[in-house]
């Protein structure tokens, strides 16, 4: 197990995490870190619990949206799937079908890439 510090409004809080993890973890705790720092400018200093809760909150939001995004593309290429059986496909329908898949594998590879800051 390594420690590691990671600083969040200011504060450096000691995080345990995997041998090999430091760098990853490094890039989530200044994303956190970040948001952290816009609610309060926004804010104001409503202390740290308030602030961590509310960019937990809306990073959780985020999250959220991009699985709710991933669903329904999928649930889109499953019916243009099945459509595709019953139509012979022109050039404009294969673009369409061709554009989704790439969003979809780009937005599942954002998803499972580490968060970059």
């Amino acid at each position: 197990m390594s420690q590691l510090d990671i600083q969040i409004n200011g504060r450096n809080y000691n995080i345990a995490c995997d041998d090999g993890q430091e760098e990853h973890l490094q890039k989530l705790g200044k994303f956190f870190s970040d948001r952290v720092e816009e609610l309060a400018a926004a804010m104001g200093q409503v202390g740290d619990a308030r602030l961590m809760l509310m960019a937990g909150l809306v990073v959780a939001d985020e999250l959220s949206d991009a699985y709710a995004e991933v669903e329904r593309l999928k649930e889109d290429m499953i019916t243009l799937q099945k459509n595709a059986s019953q139509v012979t496909p022109d050039q404009g329908t294969l673009e369409i079908f061709a554009n989704m898949t790439n969003r979809i594998e780009a937005i599942a590879a954002r998803l499972e890439q580490p968060v970059e800051t």
